[in-house]
Parts: structure tokens; sequence; C-alpha cells
């Protein structure tokens, strides 16, 4: 294991190191992820309506920094792929969460801001099919801050897809680019003379 910490190209790890490598990187996305769900539960989210607002907008400040934190690691890192994976596995059920506990919370405030009560389970049920795009249709937005909460997650959907996506990906190049090159091949000896 004393390889991985010498930051040996993923190429040439073991197949045991591999495994190792991306063993620690899922227990510790689902370790993340289970934090977050776990504190998703067991946090009061019993405020006005303008609380939720204020959840979502301190929510989304949260995961830009996290995100610019992951980008930063990602372009530092001998294996950038797999700390992309992580990101993705991490920054996923962040935005959920955050979307979710706003959703909960306007509920709170304004019981017919939905077609149905939420709970924390159903609003978290309702972030997921509108993330997925999904939308089936027995949970909807009644109220206009409910529908400009929901217009709003979608704008997000839209940009961990697309923009998000980009900016994971380019740091994973730019970090593969940083990486030194194989050295040349002599090209003395394969060259041609001219006279």
């Amino acid at each position: 294991m004393a390889n991985t910490k010498l930051k040996v190209p993923y190429e040439d790890l073991t197949t045991a190191q591999r495994r190792s490598l991306a063993f620690r990187l899922v227990l510790r996305s689902l370790l993340v992820a289970t934090l977050l769900f776990v504190a998703y539960y067991t946090l009061p989210m019993n405020r006005p309506e303008r609380s939720g607002l204020i959840v979502l907008i301190i929510g989304i400040a949260v995961m830009a920094l996290v995100l610019s934190w992951q980008v930063r690691a990602i372009m530092g890192s001998p294996y950038p792929r797999l700390r992309a994976f992580e990101t993705l596995t991490i920054g996923i059920p962040l935005l959920l969460i955050v979307f979710a506990s706003a959703y909960f919370m306007i509920q709170n405030a304004d019981p017919d801001s939905f077609t149905q009560p939420l709970g924390k389970t159903d609003a978290l049920y309702f972030t997921i099919t509108v993330f997925s795009t999904v939308g089936f249709g027995d949970i909807t937005a009644k109220t206009e801050v409910a529908r400009i909460l929901v217009s709003i997650q979608m704008m997000f959907d839209l940009a961990v897809f697309g923009l998000v996506a980009k900016l994971i990906f380019g740091a994973v190049e730019i970090a593969l680019k940083r990486k030194p090159a194989a050295p040349p091949e002599d090209t003395e000896s394969t060259a041609p003379e001219t006279a």
C-alpha cells in the first residue's frame, strides 16, 4: 500500500492496489452520503416559509464551495478520474438533500404548497423525481413559492448535468495533462540517414 502514497500512476498499480483504492473511494463516498441523509432525517426543520428559502440559498452556497474544493482536489490528484467519481457521488446526494430540505420546510409553513402533505421521505422522493426528470405527477407544486423552488431545482439539475460535468471532466483532463509524459523513444537509431 505504500506505493499509493507515493502517487504511482494508476496504470502501474497492482490489481490489489487498484481494488483497495476503489474500495476506499466507495467507502468514503457512502460514508459521506450516509451522513448527509442521517443529518437530513435527524435535524429539526420546523421553521417558517422564508427559512426554506434561506436553507436553499445557504445550501447552494455550500454546494458551490464543495464543488470548487472538489475541482481543485481533482486537478491535484494522482488519480483524477477516481476523484471525479467521488465528487459526483458526494455532490448529487448533497444537491438532493438541499432541495428536499427546502421543500419540506416550505410544506411545513404552508400545507397547501403541494398537492399532498410532504414528510421528509415524501420531500426527498419528490426531489428525486424532479432530479431524474421522471415527474410521476403524484406530487406537484401548487403555490407560487413552491413552483419557483421547483423551477430553480430544474435549472440546477440542468447545470449539474451540463456545467458541473464539464467542470469535473475538464479538471480530470487538466490533471492528466500535468502528469509527466513517458520518455520519448530513441529516434536517432530509426531515423533514415540523409547525405
